[in-house]
């Protein structure tokens, strides 16, 4: 069994599909609020060009990204804030350009690092101390 039955159906799709993502509309989103363009997300708020996303909010142009907030850029990350062109991160705040990194606040350009602020590693009970005086000398959010 095909998914199309001819070439002219799979062109006329597949320009359906562009048309849908250009004009901000989603496409097998579910429970998205208040998003556009996205594609294969759900629970997703106030984004836009997500992609295989969920669970995100206020974030854009992100790829097979989860539970995160205020990004931009991000692929195949989870649980960041306000960080942007991420590579398969986690838990990284305030960050740029971070590639396999974990708990790193702060931090830009590393690659397989964990428990670092200001691209300075910390032992792990020290990372948690610092950041904690951080998020509210900064006034962010606990997570």
């Amino acid at each position: 069994m095909s998914i199309v039955a001819s070439a002219r159906e799979f062109e006329e799709r597949l320009e359906a599909l562009r048309r849908a993502r250009s004009a901000g509309g989603l496409v097998r989103c579910v429970e998205c609020v208040e998003c556009a363009g996205c594609a294969d997300s759900t629970f997703c708020r106030s984004s836009t060009g997500l992609v295989r996303c969920h669970y995100c909010v206020r974030c854009d142009s992100c790829l097979d990204t989860l539970h995160s907030v205020d990004c931009r850029g991000l692929v195949g990350c989870s649980h960041c804030e306000g960080s942007d062109g991420c590579f398969h991160s986690s838990y990284v705040v305030r960050s740029s350009g971070l590639t396999g990194c974990t708990y790193c606040f702060g931090c830009v350009g590393l690659a397989g690092r964990d428990f670092h602020v200001l691209n300075e590693p910390l032992a792990r009970d020290e990372y948690f101390r610092v950041t904690g005086e951080l998020r509210r000398m900064l006034r962010l959010p606990g997570r």
